[in-house]
């Protein structure tokens, strides 16, 4: 009953935070304050309960660092030409009878390279968004289908801070776990393609034109030296070498880049490795490609350290005692999976951000999944197949709420964002032979 009484107090104060505009850290301290207290009404000495918040932050060093290196290599691909050379030459290869399809596919694209939903909706997002105003595109299904392609390489992408978060929670291989997450994404992607293909028939570009692509072009050397950076990540990640190397070394070319092509001084390749991006010249691609940087990730970094804590807690103080049973339960009713899925729904709409939904999903139920004899590559790809994704359909989610207020879109879009909700779907069919509706749940329950 204290465990529960925290956690509706916690959701009070963060659904609060989420509809006052309130920065996420100052529920997320809010609620560490209640868990920890909570440990202590239960017996646990302050000092143990300190112990239990290092623990958990020691968890999360190997994806802190990872975060450190997606700081520097959103800054780097944006100041060496990588992230204009994409915008510039896919927003070519659009067909105004397909643009909506293209913007998925781009989305796809970029996300896959860099890694990071935010980062591909503020890139070719807005550039995308741009372009379906003035082509009068329903905006709606645009930033849906950016949304939907954002997270298809924020899902599995080497260098996706989701990604190597599943890797190491689950204490399984990166590049296993992003192979599986191609096999299982096949089908949902192939059905994403055919619904974009149909809204962009109904919807096609009425009219062209951006000066976009002139500011790219007269601020940029889009020599084909600018993959490069790019190019290492995926010839690494072929090569399944690990993810760290692979994006320093793709930070050291950006850097180099910036200064034998781009001739940036090497003053302002440091000043934006830390502080982020930012076009000296002005117009409306500056405001686009600005960000980046290490202290792009701060606020994320503090995140994580939150929900690790968080999870030290649940885990020494056995906090999630009474909640399990009935999760063990659930999955003999229902099957594992729809329980997974259940579970990160409810874990997505109280966290109200996808770190949190992972760490706690995976507490929740890895000894359910251990006990029914599945390993820890099944754990990682159903958590993939599930909370990864299912954080990103709900509204209050800053999951979503970030990409949505960037694409200056509203919840309208998120119906659009098909890939995100026919992976789960998808795989409740494949998997759930005796899926069952919640109402049938609630019937039937003994």
């Amino acid at each position: 009953m204290d465990f529960l009484l925290s956690i509706a107090v916690f959701s009070v104060v963060l659904i609060f935070s989420v509809f006052k505009n309130i920065s996420i850290l100052i529920p997320m301290v809010f609620g560490l304050l209640c868990f920890s207290a909570t440990a202590m009404y239960r017996g646990f000495h302050w000092m143990h309960v300190i112990k239990m918040v290092a623990r958990g932050f020691k968890k999360s060093l190997i994806v802190i660092r990872i975060f450190v290196l997606i700081g520097l290599i959103t800054a780097m691909w944006r100041a060496c030409g990588t992230i204009p050379f994409f915008v510039y030459y896919g927003t070519q290869l659009i067909y105004p009878q397909f643009f909506i399809l293209f913007s998925f596919l781009l989305s796809c694209m970029v996300s896959l390279s860099i890694g990071t939903s935010f980062g591909t909706a503020s890139t070719i997002g807005v550039v995308l968004i741009v372009l379906a105003q003035s082509g009068q595109v329903n905006l709606n299904i645009t930033a849906g289908a950016i949304i939907a392609g954002a997270y298809f390489g924020d899902r599995c992408a080497p260098t996706s801070s989701s990604a190597n978060l599943v890797a190491t929670l689950t204490n399984t291989h990166l590049y296993d776990n992003i192979k599986n997450m191609f096999k299982t994404a096949a089908i949902p992607f192939i059905v994403s393609v055919l619904i974009y293909s149909f809204f962009s028939l109904q919807n096609p570009m009425l009219a062209g034109g951006s000066s976009i692509l002139s500011e790219i072009s007269g601020n940029f050397n889009l020599s084909p030296f600018v993959m490069l950076p790019a190019l290492i990540i995926l010839v690494l990640s072929i090569m399944k070498y690990d993810v760290k190397l692979s994006m320093l070394l793709s930070v050291i070319s950006g850097a180099a880049i910036c200064l034998w092509v781009q001739h940036i001084p090497l003053a302002d390749v440091l000043r934006y490795m830390l502080l982020g991006y930012t076009l000296p010249a002005g117009g409306s691609f500056a405001k686009i490609i600005a960000g980046g940087g290490l202290i792009s990730m701060v606020k994320v970094v503090f995140i994580v350290l939150i929900a690790s804590a968080y999870s030290g807690i649940f885990e020494e103080a056995d906090l999630f005692h009474d909640i399990q049973p009935f999760l063990e339960k659930l999955s003999r009713r229902i099957a594992l999976f729809p329980t997974m899925v259940i579970t990160s729904i409810t874990t997505s709409a109280f966290s109200c951000n996808q770190t949190l939904a992972i760490i706690l999903t995976h507490q929740l139920l890895h000894q359910t999944y251990t006990d029914n004899g599945y390993s820890n590559e099944e754990l990682a790809i159903d958590i993939e197949n599930s909370v990864v994704l299912i954080a990103a359909l709900i509204p209050w989610s800053i999951a979503v709420a970030v990409p949505i207020a960037t694409l200056s879109a509203d919840i309208g879009c998120i119906p659009y964002a098909v890939f995100l909700y026919l992976v789960p779907l998808t795989i409740l069919f494949q998997k759930s032979k005796h899926f069952m509706t919640p109402v049938r749940i609630i019937f039937k329950w003994n």
